[in-house]
């Protein structure tokens, strides 16, 4: 049965806590209390109840959730709706350590997410915090999440990481790798793709024509070719291509300039190189809102930018910020759909 968005509640956003030796119950205790669930999508909790039962403790405050069996079951209620898989003891887990048994359960959560996808109960995905090497461990393959995610969807397509702070959207051409491997891994049809990706999601998200930055790779831009030729061979190339497909590409603009225009207001994006060169900026310009998204997959997928933070698991203190941004980003994705449906 496909999922009726006529429903109360309207449509559904899936959503999971995590890693339990880390922070994501809390986040999740606290995104209730801030209301974050109170209007606009069902979100649909799906995990062991004893974990959300030990983030109110941490975090000292109880809320309010309907407990059903079932994704479809959740259907027909509003607010916060628990989906218990009753998998997981987590007091039996101390905060702060990985284990192996925590990111399998964590990772089987966010399975179930995609698995409501599919079938057509859920319309997103916001999860909680992983730790990407306890997944790896507990025998998931994946080098970030979007790869994670696109495995359970069975999907091969292109896919991406891209990190939102308040209007600015960024996009990376290569992701986790060493940086001696950027240099030679770039060429135009990468960074076209990663500018195509970027430009449609921003789309998605509501903007009509964004205004998208290319990053050069070396200090300086290259300085005329004297300083690496990335620039004039590839980037300057993939550039001048994106614009001939009707894309509103600028640059390249030398890195350590770059993010003063786009926080400026004079783009609405970015496309980096390698991964650092765009995340020191976005965290550094506002860690506690910075959120992932990941385009290429089926349906919205997001999350908040920052990781488990196992050094204060426990302790009531996250600031739940990220998350409640990537929550709301979902939401905004899901409902515009709706409309223009």
């Amino acid at each position: 049965m496909k999922k009726d968005n006529a429903l109360p509640g309207g449509p559904s956003v899936g959503i999971t806590m995590g890693d339990a030796a880390g922070v994501g119950a809390e986040i999740i205790v606290k995104a209730a209390e801030h209301g974050c669930f109170d209007e606009g999508v069902r979100a649909v909790l799906i995990g062991d109840e004893r974990q959300l039962k030990r983030g109110m403790r941490a975090v000292g405050t109880a809320i309010s959730y309907t407990k059903v069996q079932n994704v479809s079951e959740a259907l027909q209620h509003t607010g916060l709706v628990l989906v218990d898989t009753g998998t997981l003891d987590a007091d039996r887990y101390p905060y702060g350590e990985m284990n192996i048994d925590l990111a399998r359960d964590a990772g089987n959560c966010l399975k179930a997410c995609v698995e409501g996808c599919k079938a057509g109960y859920l319309d997103a995905i916001c999860f909680g915090p992983n730790q990407k090497a306890g997944l790896k461990a507990a025998g998931f393959h994946l080098n970030g999440a979007v790869d994670l995610l696109a495995g359970f969807y069975g999907s091969d397509a292109f896919r991406m990481e891209m990190n939102v702070l308040d209007h600015v959207w960024t996009a990376r051409v290569t992701g986790h790798i060493p940086l001696r491997d950027v240099g030679p891994s770039l060429s135009i049809t990468k960074i076209l793709r990663a500018a195509r990706m970027l430009n449609e999601t921003m789309r998605r998200a509501g903007f009509e024509n964004p205004r998208i930055a290319v990053a050069g790779l070396n200090p300086h831009n290259g300085e005329n070719g004297t300083c690496g030729r990335e620039e004039i061979d590839t980037i300057i190339p993939a550039v001048e291509a994106g614009k001939r497909e009707g894309m509103n590409l600028f640059g390249p603009f030398s890195a350590d300039t770059l993010f003063y225009r786009v926080f400026g207001g004079e783009f609405d994006g970015a496309v980096t190189m390698y991964h650092d060169q765009g995340q020191i900026a976005m965290k550094l310009h506002g860690f506690g809102a910075a959120v992932s998204a990941y385009g290429g997959l089926p349906k919205p997928a997001t999350t908040c930018a920052h990781g488990t933070a196992y050094d204060i698991a426990g302790t009531g203190t996250v600031d739940s910020g990220s998350w409640e941004h990537a929550f709301i980003l979902a939401r905004k994705m899901v409902l515009r759909k709706c409309q223009e449906s």
